[in-house]
């Protein structure tokens, strides 16, 4: 379930970390491979300050009813994060926290009478605006585990984890045609999640064991599925979250 005010509360927490271990890097360091393909960590800075922006302009969407897209374009998004991957270090830093602190402001600046309005996001994904906190957490969150400098999806927030579960097995996967039908279980006592395809001729559930953070892993494409247990089949392979 939403709560506005505590995910807002939340993105400050997880941006503070982000921060924080950002800051103890070198030069060197920001250079080098992050832990998605093809992006250096610079790559990534960058992107999480641009995705500051752009939820910036759905939330003024919300607010004025005045369409805003995320981005120009697709490739205006591309060019902005390569031009700014090799910038140093301070300058990564302050475009950082400047960006957080114009996202802290809109979302503060969002009655709540204008949680409900929908905006429409990248390729063509509709939300309602009082769910655009968990979406920009959920960017920090698992950006900063790619930038592969100590904070591991163990170390997410287990309540971050469990929503972030929720919603990639009820609404990401839910149906979804490239997706077996999936039993996801939290361990011994721990959740059930069910997911994938469903209806006439979809066959078994394939159930997949293991912890939160381990399931987060693998549904979002940070891991093989190393740690979880597939005892009645091999490990479904996933469709990229895209």
């Amino acid at each position: 379930m939403t709560d506005y005010a505590r995910d807002a509360a939340a993105v400050r927490g997880a941006t503070d970390r982000l921060l924080s271990g950002v800051s103890r890097l070198d030069e060197t360091a920001v250079r080098e491979p992050s832990l998605l393909p093809g992006w250096t960590r610079g790559h990534v800075l960058a992107h999480l300050a641009r995705n500051a922006d752009a939820l910036v302009n759905l939330l003024t969407w919300a607010r004025t009813g005045v369409p805003t897209p995320m981005y120009p374009s697709e490739d205006a998004r591309d060019r902005a994060i390569e031009e700014a991957a090799g910038r140093p270090l301070p300058v990564h830093l302050d475009d950082l926290r400047t960006s957080a602190f114009r996202f802290y402001s809109a979302a503060a600046a969002l009655p709540a009478a204008r949680w409900s309005y929908e905006v429409t996001m990248r390729r063509g994904v509709t939300e309602p605006a009082g769910r655009l906190p968990f979406r920009r957490l959920v960017e920090v969150e698992l950006h900063h585990v790619d930038l592969g400098i100590g904070y591991t999806l163990a170390d997410l927030p287990a309540e971050f984890v469990e929503r972030e579960l929720d919603f990639l097995t009820e609404v990401k996967f839910a149906g979804h045609p490239e997706v077996p039908p999936l039993r996801l279980a939290s361990g011994w006592g721990g959740r059930v999640r069910w997911t994938g395809r469903a209806g006439e001729g979809a066959g078994p559930a394939v159930t997949v064991e293991g912890s939160p953070a381990a399931l987060l892993g693998w549904l979002t494409g940070r891991t093989d599925g190393s740690g979880l247990s597939c005892p009645d089949a091999p490990l479904p392979a996933l469709p990229p979250l895209g």
